[in-house]
């Protein structure tokens, strides 16, 4: 059964980020800016959606729920991972508790349904959370929808080229069946295969809790490195029973598996991921002050109240995307009249610092351009943790391919997994 959450919090917010000069009715001066937050609470994501919500709430303290003079209200909703789900969940928010602003939602397809829906919208903007399909913004964009952070191919740029490096010709993918590890194994293939490697696929519907025939499979196969890209509790069950099963290839994850939402739960896929390699937008060590700082916050706000030993991805995500929606504001002075065109058109041209230290701007689509990160798992004072140990700066959502040549390999999926000529 879906459980509903809703919540009307008075986060704080504002020091520093107001701004004089732009004049309003006093009704709508006063009146406070609504934002509805939209995240997975249930489901395989819901310890993703969690901190996604805790990293947001901290965020919005930091500011003391005030920008340009008024009162950010934020309200809160949850979905499953499941685009209908989320489509619902959005209507609710704009049609009966009057948003001015969505900033999520979480999970690939959810996305994609929530940029649809966002054109169906006047004097309303979608403001994206952690969800990172490639075609949410890259084929058919919505002017209402905007992206701060980079999406799943982005997060692998740089990942299939360093692991043919290391002299690995031939790998099995273990990854979803939907819309996120479309992309994910998308950006992986485009670099390995370009460079002769062999790729064996190998999919799973979101949901999946039973891995033993497909371990058995790639156990008995001649694949030099398994890469898994999955996330959430089917990423902790395929490794539990990787693990299980005396799996001895090298892993390489996908960006949800190197992630405190994994390493923070305890079981025998710890020891299968010390050592594995990935790729994505942050890491829980990364050489920057910013990141250290935030880092440093994180742990003093949540330390007692469930938070990890480090920021998830999804958390991390969720605030980027906030940044932007709050520059938006500082920029019009929180002025969300003539039905938000001011507002989105500072939202297009911001240029910000993502919680990592990245530099961030958007492109003509409305998607970030970004830093991604390759990384890997480390035992530190007794604790799992993912150091970042190279950085690809200002990666664009078809990586450094001309836009018209990217789009001619066609949208990411099953049948489509990036292995062109």
């Amino acid at each position: 059964m879906t459980i509903q959450i809703t919540r009307r919090a008075a986060l704080l917010g504002g020091a520093g980020l107001a701004a004089g000069g732009l004049a309003m009715p006093a009704i709508a001066q006063n009146a406070p800016i609504r934002l509805g937050g939209l995240t997975t609470l249930e489901g395989p994501f819901a310890t993703g959606g969690q901190d996604a919500y805790r990293c947001v709430q901290m965020e919005l303290e930091r500011i003391n729920n005030t920008i340009g003079g008024r009162r950010i209200e934020f309200i809160r909703e949850s979905s499953n991972a499941q685009a209908d789900v989320a489509l619902a969940r959005a209507r609710k928010l704009i049609e009966q508790d009057n948003v001015d602003i969505i900033l999520g939602p979480l999970s690939g397809a959810e996305g994609i349904a929530l940029r649809d829906y966002s054109r169906t919208l006047t004097g309303k903007s979608i403001v994206n959370g952690s969800s990172g399909a490639s075609d949410t913004t890259l084929r058919n964009p919505s002017p209402n929808f905007f992206r701060f952070s980079t999406d799943g191919t982005q997060w692998m740029a740089g990942l299939g080229r360093h692991i043919h490096g290391l002299g690995i010709r031939e790998v099995a993918i273990t990854a979803g069946d939907y819309a996120f590890p479309y992309a994910q194994v998308f950006g992986f293939n485009l670099e390995f295969c370009r460079l002769g490697g062999k790729v064996t696929q190998y999919w799973a519907p979101l949901g999946t809790t039973d891995f033993t025939s497909q371990i058995a499979q790639i156990n008995r196969s001649n694949a030099g490195a398994v890469i898994v890209v999955h996330g959430g509790t089917d990423g902790l069950a395929f490794m539990t029973q990787y693990a299980q099963a005396g799996g001895s290839k090298p892993l390489v994850g996908g960006s949800i598996m190197a992630d405190q939402t994994m390493l923070s739960a305890r079981g025998p896929h710890r020891r299968v991921m010390m050592g594995m390699l990935s790729g994505g937008p942050i890491a829980d060590i990364i050489d920057d002050p910013t990141w250290t700082d935030f880092v440093a916050r994180y742990r003093r706000r949540w330390a007692n109240e469930g938070g990890f030993a480090s920021p998830s991805i999804h958390g991390v995500n969720y605030v980027t995307n906030l940044y932007g929606i709050l520059a938006g504001l500082r920029a019009v002075n929180g002025d969300l009249s003539g039905n938000q065109a001011a507002f989105q058109r500072a939202m297009a041209a911001a240029e910000l610092t993502a919680p990592t230290g990245a530099s961030v701007k958007l492109d003509h689509n409305r998607q970030a351009i970004s830093d991604i990160f390759l990384n890997r798992i480390e035992e530190r004072g007794g604790n799992a943790v993912v150091v970042a140990f190279d950085r690809a700066r200002a990666v664009n959502q078809t990586l450094g391919m001309p836009e018209a040549q990217f789009l001619q390999l066609g949208s990411p999926s099953r049948d489509n997994a990036g292995c062109v000529a």
